[in-house]
């Protein structure tokens, strides 16, 4: 690894670089650890709440992370998950101005996260060409996904919705097997409980799906 600085913080810088040298270039990433701020959060926190006052954005170094939206009545419903080197798009469109968050960010594992001061945004932008084309696909990519999400609602019937579902809870969590009950798929897909366990009965049926008592198995992925 050759730098022509010395790193600010050689721990985070070492642990950074191992992670974003994909992403960032050296300079960057040695500013990321002046004025950013890691942390371990649980599975299942909230990291990120409905009108909470956006000051820093998420961007993940280990883990998963769900982003909901809510609407009126408390009814989630989900948008897209997170993963190594994603950020939010909520969190892009407030760099120059502080703003209330419209989404609810939720740990899908244990994870880490680092926080960056959103000031900081607008001044890599013009300072660093990786953090611009960063921001830029960001957006891109995480609009693309809420607007699959939009589709997946308006035009897909529920029990398309349901297996779509299954398969992206595989892929984010690496795992066929996955401990998540009926009644936490039907908030998530805003849909009612008894829906969900007739449609999970009728994909074990058709051989997509295996349900134990405490988890079920994606068959695609076994």
């Amino acid at each position: 690894m050759t730098t022509t600085f010395t790193p600010f913080n050689i721990p985070c810088y070492n642990k950074l670089f191992e992670k974003f040298q994909f992403l960032f270039e050296a300079e960057l990433i040695n500013e990321i650890c002046k004025t950013g701020n890691i942390k371990s959060f649980k599975e299942g926190t909230v990291i990120m709440d409905i009108g909470q006052l956006l000051t820093h954005m998420p961007l993940v170094i280990t883990g998963s992370v769900k982003v909901m939206k809510e609407d009126k009545d408390g009814n989630e419903l989900l948008l897209y998950y997170l993963e190594l080197g994603d950020t939010c798009a909520v969190t892009l469109s407030c760099c120059t101005k502080p703003t209330k968050s419209s989404i609810k960010a939720i740990t899908e594992s244990d994870a880490e996260i680092l926080f960056i001061p959103v000031e900081k945004m607008e001044e890599w932008m013009v300072k660093f060409k990786s953090w611009r084309s960063f921001v830029l696909d960001s957006y891109n990519v995480r609009m693309n996904e809420m607007l699959d999400a939009i589709d997946n609602l308006a035009f897909n019937n529920m029990e398309e919705r349901l297996y779509k579902f299954l398969r992206d809870k595989v892929m984010v969590t690496k795992d066929a097997k996955l401990h998540i009950t009926h009644f936490q798929i039907a908030n998530e897909l805003h849909s009612s409980r008894v829906v969900i366990s007739r449609l999970m009965k009728k994909l074990e049926n058709e051989g997509l799906v295996i349900q134990h008592r405490n988890y079920v198995e994606v068959r695609e992925f076994m």
